[in-house]
């Protein structure tokens, strides 16, 4: 997935690896960290990128969960096979899942038609609440209109949790998208209308 907006170009293209502005951390020092800190941390949030294309994501889940620790999941939802056997096993304990925008948009901001199914085979999964969930929108001004926001609310109706984000035009994976930031005002709007479709529906940032 290739979202134009992405505001972390460096985690999708390769010619961008070098601009990480930090340095890779090795396994071995991450759970060194987490014993030194053992009785201080509740849990490790696993984000990306996108964290399902991780050949070793589930042995990962495994070594925190052996460390006493809650988990959670930061996911597009494009892998609900891998997402659901997680969740099956116990190995994450909440999940936080981006909606970006509604059908129609997909092509155009997305770039994912072969992985649609999957996404919304995700939603269904996170919607049987066999494990705690929210969904989030980054809310981008001229993309997220009325009437395609309630048809990504369709998708969604009956969730527990809903955040809107907002979108700030800063640096995107491409330099050519023209989207703009919704004013606070404009997404207490947008959450006001959310809050008929979901059970919680809170504006963040």
């Amino acid at each position: 997935m290739r979202c134009r907006f992405c505001h972390n170009p460096e985690f999708v293209l390769p010619a961008k690896k070098g601009e990480q502005p930090y340095e890779k951390i090795s396994e071995e020092t991450f759970f060194s960290f987490l014993q030194k800190r053992k009785g201080l941390l509740d849990g490790v949030v696993i984000c990306g990128g996108e964290p399902t294309l991780q050949p070793d994501l589930r042995a990962f889940c495994e070594k925190i969960k052996k460390q006493g620790l809650l988990v959670k999941l930061d996911t597009n939802g494009t892998n609900p096979t891998l997402l659901r056997s997680l969740i099956d096993e116990g190995l994450v304990d909440y999940v936080a899942m981006d909606i970006k925008t509604d059908y129609t948009q997909r092509y155009a901001l997305l770039q994912i038609s072969k992985l649609y199914g999957n996404y919304c085979e995700s939603i269904r999964l996170l919607l049987e609440r066999k494990v705690d969930y929210e969904f989030r929108t980054t809310m981008i001004k001229n993309y997220h209109t009325p009437e395609r926001f309630q048809h990504m609310l369709q998708r969604i109706a009956g969730a527990k949790n809903y955040y809107l984000q907002a979108y700030r035009p800063q640096k995107t994976l491409d330099p050519r998208f023209d989207g703009k930031q919704f004013t606070r005002d404009e997404l207490e709007e947008y959450r006001q209308i959310a809050a008929t479709y979901v059970g919680r529906c809170e504006v963040r940032g």
